[in-house]
């Protein structure tokens, strides 16, 4: 785990804040004893709305996915942190990615009971497809793929087939 990692899962938000203005840490760097977990992760599972703000500020892809294929969104989903998925809404997060079992942020909420969540996700859903709709028609460029884990995932998959 990255000093970076680890100040975002603590909540240091002057830490987190220093390690990205002196470019100590990579903000996208995904953990490979933790599931390939970024710092963003780690900060929308514990809701910390402000180290969300600033690992996106510096370059941190809400897109990236752990070996399960979640997202922040579904970290925020279980732990129903309703205003982490505000956050990534409002920045044009994805939130409706399906994970390596087909479910979404939404369906994570409704496993753990976080009705709130359920009901805002099941309305930012549909306004993040027409935004995606809207981007796409006026070569707007949207970061919605992990290109490494739809590789790694299309490869699992592939192998399963065989």
């Amino acid at each position: 785990m990255s000093e970076l990692h680890e100040a975002a899962a603590a909540g240091n938000f002057d830490q987190v804040e220093e390690l990205l203005r002196q470019n100590k840490c990579n903000p996208n760097q995904k953990d490979v004893d933790w599931s390939n977990k970024t710092p963003l992760h780690w900060a929308a599972a514990k809701g910390y709305t402000d180290i969300v703000r600033i690992l996106m500020e510096h370059g941190a892809r809400p897109c990236l996915r752990t070996d399960e294929g979640w997202t922040p969104a579904h970290y925020a989903a279980e732990y129903g942190q309703l205003a982490v998925l505000r956050l990534l809404h409002a920045l044009h997060a994805p939130i409706d990615q399906e994970d390596n079992y087909g479910d979404q942020p939404v369906r994570i909420a409704e496993i753990y009971g976080k009705k709130e969540c359920v009901h805002f996700l099941n309305k930012a859903a549909v306004e993040s497809q027409a935004y995606r709709k809207m981007a796409a028609q006026k070569g707007i460029t949207v970061d919605d793929t992990d290109e490494e884990w739809a590789e790694k995932y299309k490869r699992v998959i592939k192998t399963s087939k065989t």
